[in-house]
């Protein structure tokens, strides 16, 4: 009997959990949900892991693949032998092109490793890896789940997430060592309450700590999984929300730090009768925020006690309040305030400890939305055609061609416009460029008032737009350009009476995806002849492409 061979060798196995440090797993995968990168604790070769949290999917989907594994070796492959060697942590660049560090750490007389980052940390690196999948030496990985986690972050992130696993091991070595301690005095018969009063007020400090903190990392990797990361926003309202919880406040504000301003912005607010657009930003130095922040040191405290006086319209239940500095080492982040103690209680130093220690945390959310808005923004700008507004042609031919991998995938439809302002050489020429700006202006316009909201409208270059239309047949699309080529006839341009035609006017080339026109590059070749055959038939007309474009 022929031994049949299996078509597909069997996935690696890529964690043993049974063999990691008890108790271990949950501290790391809080670090890993707060900090948004991967982390795996290894000890030797890698895979299999000890433990994983928050793998990016494109390293697991790679170390999963026996065809595949070898890219890796070289890299976290032998990242804790490397480690180790080293004594110290080891930064490195993957051939995925994702930043990774491996940082030795000792636990229970173990000689380990913690792998993190695993994140893209630009745009170029991402896009050559997914060009590797789709036509390189990558296009027969499988990508159902290739894409389905991918982590992206900057290089400060992840030197912040190896100082937070640092501090993590002291504590749960510390904490370890606790436990082993008071087993020890347990077997002895030993008593706690026998032992001298200091010694009793340190260790009930000591595991009060530990038991808070647990708890409340807890509650922040909860938070941090529920909102949505692409929307700054959210994460201030959950920061605050989450740490006034914390410490029972019913009124409190976060504000974020502005280098260049060198002043303090309110970004969240919680039982102030004021909306925070109507909140003064604070410059550092003046008044109690700005000299927190300057000083560097939180204050536990009343209006009173500092000599202050109450603002009436604030509507203040008690004096006092907590106002707490956030930052990273030297640098500014923001600051934290809490007051109206639910019950009317006064802050004490047992607040400002719960405080202390979930402030790394709150340090490192705001941050990363820092980062976030800045990231949306660049890839607003990168997108986005700065004149009209549309999306440039750039988002277009990306679209374009995930909308073709779709509908040909489920068997949609599909359409496609050229669209060329007539004559506009002659317009720009006679009235000006700055005329013709404003021609491009009302054109976008046009375009957004008359498509749907699925179709994607962008400005191909010079005075040529085109539109992508989604599960659109040819019919259909000939319906929407005569609708809009209308729409822009009777829009309202400066000097429009000087045209040839006596208004501004459009062509339109119309394509649809068939069998004889399939990729991306006839689709748009096809919408240019016809918008060519437009233009040679009078202009101010839609024409649809008929021909095979290859």
């Amino acid at each position: 009997m022929t031994e049949r061979k299996l078509a597909h060798p069997p996935a690696i196995k890529q964690e043993t959990p049974e063999r990691a440090p008890n108790g271990w797993a949950p501290v790391q995968e809080s670090i890993a949900q707060s900090s948004g990168i991967a982390l795996l604790l290894v000890e030797g070769h890698q895979p299999p892991a000890l433990a994983i949290a928050n793998n990016n999917s494109i390293c697991e989907t790679l170390q999963s693949s026996p065809e595949h594994v070898e890219l890796c070796d070289p890299y976290c492959g032998i990242a804790h032998s490397r480690a180790t060697a080293e004594g110290a942590v080891v930064h490195y660049r993957c051939h995925a092109g994702l930043q990774c560090f491996a940082l030795p750490i000792k636990i229970a007389n173990r000689e380990l490793v913690v792998i993190g980052g695993r994140a893209f940390t630009s745009g170029t690196d991402y896009r050559a890896f997914v060009e590797r999948v789709r036509s390189g030496d990558l296009r027969e990985l499988g990508t159902d789940d290739l894409f389905r986690n991918v982590i992206f972050d900057e290089e400060g992130g992840l030197d912040h997430a190896a100082l937070k696993v640092t501090r993590a091991a002291q504590d749960f070595r510390e904490a370890s060592a606790a436990e082993a301690d008071a087993d020890e005095r347990a077997s002895r018969g030993a008593v706690l309450a026998e032992a001298p009063v200091e010694e009793r007020r340190a260790q009930r400090e000591s595991f009060t700590g530990l038991d808070r903190r647990a708890p409340f990392a807890d509650s922040i990797r909860r938070f941090v999984e529920q909102i949505d990361a692409s929307d700054p926003t959210q994460i201030y309202e959950s920061i605050l929300a989450q740490s006034a919880d914390l410490v029972r406040a019913e009124r409190g504000s976060l504000w974020l730090y502005d280098e260049n301003a060198n002043e303090l912005t309110i970004k969240a607010a919680r039982g102030i009768p004021q909306s925070i657009s109507e909140i003064e930003s604070i410059r550092i130095g003046q008044g109690i925020a700005g000299s927190v922040v300057s000083a560097g040191q939180p204050i536990v405290s009343t209006i009173d006690a500092l000599g202050r006086r109450s603002i009436p319209e604030r509507r203040y239940k008690t004096a006092s309040f907590i106002s707490y500095p956030i930052s990273i080492g030297q640098r500014k982040i923001g600051l934290l305030n809490v007051a109206d103690k639910a019950g009317g209680g006064l802050y004490g130093e047992a607040d400002l400890a719960a405080i202390d220690l979930v402030a790394p945390q709150i340090a490192l959310a705001l941050e990363r939305a820092s980062w976030q808005h800045r990231a949306n923004q660049f890839q607003l700008m990168s997108i986005t055609d700065p004149l009209t507004g549309l999306h440039n042609r750039r988002y277009l031919e990306a679209r374009l061609s995930e909308e073709l991998n779709r509908s040909k995938r489920y068997e949609f439809s599909m359409s496609f416009m050229m669209i060329d302002i007539d004559d506009f050489k002659l317009y720009n020429d006679r009235n000006g460029h700055q005329a013709g700006d404003r021609a491009l202006e009302i054109t976008a316009q046009c375009l957004r008032s008359t498509l749907r909201k699925a179709d994607v409208a962008s400005r191909y270059g010079g005075e040529e737009f085109s539109i992508l239309l989604p599960q659109t047949t040819l019919k259909e699309a000939g319906a929407i350009a005569d609708r809009l080529r209308r729409r822009i006839m009777r829009a309202k341009f400066p000097h429009s009476e000087s045209q040839p035609l006596g208004a501004v006017t459009v062509s339109i080339g119309l394509s649809s995806l068939s069998p004889s026109i399939d990729t991306a590059e006839a689709i748009i070749r096809a919408a240019d002849r016809a918008l060519y055959h437009a233009k040679g038939h009078g202009k101010n007309r839609a024409y649809a492409y008929q021909g095979a474009a290859r």
